[in-house]
């Protein structure tokens, strides 16, 4: 579990002693696979880091479709704007997978906050790197057609979750066709015919849940 934990990048400054520390001050959140932690709109204080599993977070507009923001997995961190900002929820987070998560609530974090400017400068490139992506991820939708940024949303989950192997690189993403499809913010029908014209031209292979990229080089040039 330190080993997790020393990804997050709120535990990347700290000495063994402080980083155990801060892990005591923080409590374990167990989800089970398809249960909600909280819902977009809820009030929230905690930030959470994830120790085991993926979590997705999602935003649902007013006509009911789904938009699904990230796909979060171990040491990643999620939930630190409510900590400086306390407030409604913006996403809606679920798991993924059987999950396992550290929680660490407003008050808690305030008291390690001050003296320890390696725990503020952890969280202010959490949320400069958050921002980053945001920005990118609407200039993609303006800039990119649907086949680069499905081939840009296989890349990250790659360098994230991917395993090479003596094929290629195995992405054991866990996502739905549907929740792939929201990932990128495209319908299901669009991105699996991307998908089927990857696998075609033999830079993919398809697996349930989960998929091979055999040839990585085309795959970036495609997401460019």
């Amino acid at each position: 579990m330190s080993d997790v934990l020393r990804q997050a990048p709120m535990f990347a400054g700290l000495d063994e002693s402080a980083a155990s520390a801060l892990r005591a001050a923080m409590h374990e959140v167990r989800l089970r696979r398809g249960e909600v932690l909280f819902h977009e709109g809820d009030a929230g204080e905690e930030l959470y880091v994830v120790i085991d599993g993926k979590v997705k977070m999602g935003r649902t507009s007013s006509d009911g479709r789904e938009n699904l923001l990230s796909v979060l997995g171990p040491g990643q961190m999620f939930g630190e704007l409510s900590v400086f900002d306390p407030g409604p929820r913006s996403s809606t987070v679920t798991a993924v997978t059987d999950a396992t998560l550290l929680a660490l609530g407003q008050e808690q974090l305030a008291t390690w906050l001050t003296g320890r400017p390696e725990v503020a400068r952890g969280l202010l490139l959490q949320l400069a790197s958050r921002l980053r992506g945001l920005n990118e991820a609407v200039a993609d939708l303006v800039f990119s057609d649907v086949p680069g940024r499905v081939a840009k949303a296989l890349l990250d989950l790659a360098r994230r979750f991917g395993k090479a192997t003596e094929t290629g690189v195995h992405v054991h993403h866990d996502l739905t066709q549907e929740e792939l499809a929201q990932l990128v913010g495209a319908s299901r029908e669009t991105v699996n015919k991307a998908l089927a014209d990857f696998a075609h031209r033999g830079w993919i292979r398809l697996e349930q849940r989960a998929v091979v990229i055999l040839d990585v080089d085309r795959l970036a040039n495609r997401a460019r």
